[in-house]
């Protein structure tokens, strides 16, 4: 991957845990992949495990972001966390990362356990509560996909 440089260093996030607070704060990630030269771009919830700098998502077991992952498992993603228009300087407050990886679409029952619970962690505010609700059933993973992401490279910026 060619390296570029910020235009304004000042908005550049180098200091990784202002990078995963990002992450940790952030509820969607929006991917973009790529397949025979066709470009699709997706927002998606997703959880955050910062020991393993992964992210989690959930789909259902067939459709078009499959489809592209299993052609080509590469992508890109960001994550912004919006801080508001800034009236009277014509700017928008902002923090946000980019992030590239591989894809996986997990099959073990236990692992997509995890992606899942991961994701609950990170986006319910009673997380116990709907951890038992929907994973409680074993069932119940088999009708949906998790994929994971193992962030290999990330940059940050931020900006007001």
């Amino acid at each position: 991957m060619t390296k570029y440089h910020l235009h304004k260093v000042e908005g550049e996030i180098t200091d990784s845990k202002a990078i995963e607070a990002i992450l940790l704060e952030g509820k969607y990630a929006t991917l973009a992949m790529c397949r025979d030269q066709e470009p699709y771009v997706v927002t998606l919830n997703y959880g955050y495990d910062g020991e393993s700098r992964t992210l989690f998502f959930h789909s259902a077991t067939e459709g078009l972001k499959l489809e592209f992952v299993r052609a080509n498992p590469l992508v890109c993603g960001t994550v912004i966390v919006d801080e508001g228009y800034v009236h009277g300087k014509c700017t928008h407050a902002y923090r946000s990362v980019v992030f590239w990886g591989q894809m996986e679409i997990l099959e073990d029952a236990a692992a997509k356990r995890t992606g899942l619970e991961r994701m609950i962690e990170h986006l319910e505010a009673d997380a116990a509560t709907v951890r038992k609700r929907l994973l409680s059933d074993p069932a119940r993973l088999g009708n949906v996909e998790v994929l994971k992401l193992v962030i290999a490279e990330i940059t940050g910026k931020g900006g007001q």
